[in-house]
């Protein structure tokens, strides 16, 4: 079950190892979406783990301001690429096992 959206204040007891201006640059920068507009912005479950992530990188390792951008970008795709993946799985999972035979077999020919 999804947690409601929380406020910032929230965000920063669950993340006592941040600043409220880092977040905020943050957000200001994009590399963590939130909803809201002004001073009164909303965070959902995605967006408090992409506050870990975007700290971890910092602060565990030392991923610089201009390099962020790239490397956020870089893990979206990741995170896309696994959304589409299971969408194909998903979907070779309903068919009809004389179609999902060869569908897997092709997929591993190509796997190498």
């Amino acid at each position: 079950m999804e947690r409601a959206p929380m406020d910032l204040a929230g965000v920063l007891r669950l993340l006592p190892d941040v600043q409220q201006a880092d977040v905020l640059s943050w957000v200001e920068r994009g590399w963590v979406r939130v909803d809201g507009e002004g001073d009164v912005v909303s965070f959902t479950e995605v967006d408090i783990a992409r506050c870990r992530l975007v700290h971890e990188l910092r602060e565990d390792l030392a991923v610089g301001e201009d390099v962020m951008p790239i490397v956020l970008s870089l893990i979206d795709q990741v995170n896309e690429l696994r959304a589409a993946l299971k969408a194909v799985r998903h979907a070779i999972e309903q068919q009809p096992e004389a179609t999902r035979a060869p569908l897997l077999a092709a997929l591993r020919a190509a796997a190498l």
